[in-house]
């Protein structure tokens, strides 16, 4: 499943990135690599995809969102 389809207030585990390699290197930097937990925090049909990890905030567009792959956490 892709970021963007993810439910609000799930938490889900980066399973795959298919982005630029810049924008990847900047995702890592954040923090945001493969295994890493994610809560969606607010997922509207418009606009970015707000999301949680290692306890900060971010908003992602729709476009980055469609290219990181998700799965369902297991807690």
């Amino acid at each position: 499943m892709r970021l963007k389809e993810g439910r609000d207030h799930h938490v889900y585990e980066v399973e795959d990135m298919h982005l630029e390699p810049g924008l990847e290197r900047r995702m890592g930097a954040l923090g945001l690599t493969k295994g890493t937990r994610v809560e969606i925090l607010n997922n509207q049909k418009e606009g970015a995809v707000i999301v949680k990890f290692r306890g900060t905030r971010f908003a992602l567009g729709r476009k980055i969102a469609d290219r990181i792959l998700i799965r369902e956490a297991v807690q």
